[in-house]
Formats: C-alpha cells, structure tokens, sequence
C-alpha cells in the first residue's frame, strides 16, 4: 500500500507535481519569523525525546488534546513524557483535517523515515524509534537545520535581550546558516499592560539609561537597535492586537509615560496615543537602518482567565479577532510614508475577514524603492493550512502580484517545523496547478517555474537583502 506521505502527496495535476518535484523541493529555505531558541541552537542541543521536541511548548497540539478531553497533566501538566506521547499518539488520528495530522506524518516522514501512521496500535514502536534516532548527531539542532537545507533564521528577540546566543552562533564556523536576532519591542509599546513599569525599568537596564521620561525610552530603544544592528538584524516584529492610529504630540505622549508611571489609570484614547507615536517612531527607524517591519495583527490573547492564571501566556488560549482595520492600516502607513519613511514590511493577519483589506492596502504604498516593498505576509497561525493559505495567495493574486510575494516562513518554537515549508510549496504548486488545468494560466515552465522559485527563497531573499 503507498504510503500516506508519497513523493505526489497534495499534488493533484500534472502541472504541480512538475512544479514542485523540478522547481520547488531542492530550493533553499530563508525562514525570517521563528520562535526557535538561539541558546539550543548555538548549543546543538540533542533532544532527549520526542515530545521534547514535539511537545513541550506547542500550544497547536494542546488545543487539539484539549478538545479530545485529556486531562491537562498530560498536556502541560507533570506527567512523563512518555505518558504525554501515549496522549498525543492518542489524540492524532482525530486530527483527520486539522493541519496537525499532515505536519505529523510529514515530519515522521522526513527526519525519521517513518511511514507508519501515529496512533495508539502505533505509539511505542514510533516512541522507541524516534527517541533512538534522537541520540544520533544527524538529529541534532544544527543538523536538522542543515538537513532542511535552511540558509537563514531570524529568531525573535526582546529588546532587552543581550544576544549572547547570536553572536555565538556567529562565532561559530560549524554553522553554516545565518541565524539573526529580530526586533520584538510589543513590551515597550502596550502601556496598558500590567508590568509596564517593572518593563521599562529593565529596558533601560539593557540600555545603561535611567529611564525617567518617555525621551529615555526612545532613546533606549534606539541603543537597543544599534545593538541588535551589530549582530545582523535586518527585521522588527510586532505581536499586537490592534494596529493604533490616533496621532498626538511628543507633549502630550510624555504626559501619557508620566501618569502611568506615576501609577494612574489611563484613558483608551490616551493608550492610543502613546502606542500610535512609538510605533510611528520605531518606523522610521526601521527605515532608516534599512530594516524590514512585520505587523502581526489580529490576536486576541490568554481568553481563558483561569487557564492563564494557572499556566501563562501562549498555552494555547487565544484566538482570532475582529475589529476595523481599514483606517488604522492607511493611516499608519501614510503616516510614515509623507515624510518617505515607510520601511519595506510584511503585513500578517490572523482574521480571514481582512486578507482583502491588506490586499489592497499595501497596494496604496508600493514604490520603486523595493520590489513589493508591501507584502502580504503568509497565511498566518489559525490561517497556516491548505485553505488559509490558498485563500491568502488568490486574494493577494486578485488584488497585487503574487510573484513578488516572499513567501513561506514556520512561525515555530520547534525544529522539525522546516515541512511547514514544503507543505506550503505543494500547495502553492497545486493552486497554479489548478489554475493552468482551468485555461487561467499558461503552460510556461519557465514563467511558472521562475515565479515558484521566487516565491519559495528568491523574493525573501532579496527583500531581507542578505544574499544567502
């Protein structure tokens, strides 16, 4: 019988499966959003499990052994994680659906060789089998990147962050792919949150500023940046809820830091206010460093109050969220843009309701200083699968240039997520694919085999100007 996971898988015409198997599988991978930790890759870390590297920390499984009904011990909680893998071998074969059930066969299938699929006839065979192969140096951190034919990395970095790890890594001439800090300062922008000021005190620890006016915090983010420049970063990120626009004078933002230092409640209009100025601020000096911006919008985090209490943050309790992005959106970017200061920045939204408003948004500030200076990021968390995704690259189509698009990246705290990439190149050589069998598009290998490699590595590549 074919194996589940075959060299067609997802590839349902002729057209695709030459786009993917000439065009697409050998290309490199630039993954430029992660979550992978710089201290395990700079250490090589060897997993001791499976669910080590499967579980611990993915909160895409949790919600699915969740709503199998398993008892949160066997999610996050104290039990082995052997019993967590017997949970999760489990819960796998009602995933049929759910992106879970292809990225879990497709890893089984490329870093261990395994055809069998995972269930609870199956579960201690495959345990065994992985955890043997854990042990070889071929299943190392720096190995599975190796293997995976990654050139580069872009982790996510808190401004405060020494980056020990990167500038290891980049000492370190047994590592051929350029691993590089990304700039996450969301601490610094949500005033709202609790813990702002303890935030701000260890920002300007980072910085060697005392912080006492909102002129400090400026200048410790740009002492931040400097330093994170030093070590190659070439990209910020932004994990908001919300994109702010509500514009306001350097005065009245130092009054807003002032009250809230002092301990006072702040105004939804005054919250506004301070995120619109800092974030226009960090804009322009994206700009100005040549950097690229990401905006992920749309989430709406830690619903669960009881489970948030008791766990923390991003264990599986957020969701998609709705509200009117249309105005913010333009207003931010023409807000950067009248004074030429719009950096190049990737647009991801978690809600499917927006893909046209980005669509044609970022269509408003194109420019001939970058070639699809405005992206339209990737189908993103909830919108990570054959739909989402393809919903995302035909309404990008319908309203820009898909050839011009950057492409895949993991979004992933873990390493064998690198098939995240392949799945979505069988998809999108499907979608073309389909497009030529319908008479929509032309036969042309060498335009759709151009515009496949472009998208997989090519785009990114130059957009991040790296020159892997």
């Amino acid at each position: 019988m074919k194996p589940f996971i075959h060299d067609d898988f997802m590839l349902q015409n002729k057209v695709a499966k030459k786009l993917y198997h000439e065009y697409a599988a050998d290309m490199p991978i630039f993954d430029f959003h992660c979550h992978l930790s710089p201290q395990e890759i700079s250490d090589n870390h060897q997993f001791s499990t499976i669910s080590e590297i499967w579980l611990h920390g993915d909160h895409y499984k949790w919600r699915a052994m969740r709503t199998l009904g398993i008892d949160e011990q066997y999610v996050t909680g104290s039990a082995s994680d052997e019993e967590k893998f017997q949970q999760w071998a489990k819960t796998v074969p009602y995933t049929v659906g759910n992106p879970l059930y292809h990225w879990t066969h497709l890893e089984l299938k490329r870093y261990f060789g395994i055809d069998e699929l995972l269930n609870e006839q199956t579960c201690t065979q495959i345990w065994e089998e992985t955890n043997r192969q854990l042990q070889q140096p071929e299943l190392t951190t720096q190995s599975i990147i190796k293997k995976s034919n990654v050139r580069g990395i872009c982790t996510t970095d808190d401004p405060t962050d020494d980056l020990t790890y990167h500038k290891k890594i980049a000492a370190n001439n047994q590592v051929d792919t350029v691993v590089l800090p990304t700039f996450r300062p969301d601490k610094a922008i949500e005033i709202q949150q609790e813990g702002f000021a303890s935030y701000i005190e260890k920002l300007g620890n980072a910085a060697n500023i005392q912080i006492g006016r909102y002129d400090d915090v400026l200048q410790a983010l740009e002492k931040r940046m400097d330093a994170f420049t030093e070590v190659g970063c070439v990209v910020s990120d932004h994990g908001i809820q919300t994109l702010p626009f509500e514009l306001a004078t350097k005065e009245e933002v130092e009054g807003i830091f002032e009250k809230r230092l002092s301990g006072n409640a702040l105004s939804h209009q005054e919250i506004e206010k301070y995120r619109t100025y800092t974030m226009v601020f960090l804009g322009r000096q994206y700009h100005e460093r040549g950097w690229v911006m990401q905006l992920h919008l749309g989430a709406i985090r830690n619903n669960n109050k009881r489970m948030f209490k008791k766990l923390g943050p991003d264990t599986g309790f957020d969701s998609m969220f709705d509200f009117n992005m249309a105005a913010s959106l333009n207003g931010f970017f023409n807000e950067l843009d009248s004074t030429d200061q719009l950096p190049k920045t990737i647009v991801y939204n978690l809600n499917p309701i927006h893909n046209e408003v980005i669509a044609t948004a970022i269509g408003n500030f194109q420019s001939s200083d970058a070639r699809g200076k405005l992206q339209f990021g990737s189908g993103w968390w909830f919108n990570d699968q054959k739909v989402g995704m393809v919903r995302q690259m035909t309404d990008l189509a319908n309203h820009g240039l898909l050839s011009t698009f950057v492409g895949m990246l993991t979004d992933s705290r873990s390493f064998l997520s690198y098939t995240r990439h392949e799945y979505f190149r069988r998809i999108l050589c499907n979608l073309l694919g389909e497009w030529v069998e319908l008479g929509e598009v032309p036969e042309d290998y060498l335009l759709l085999g151009r515009m496949v490699e472009d998208i997989c590595f090519h785009n990114a590549n130059q957009f991040f100007g790296k020159q892997l």
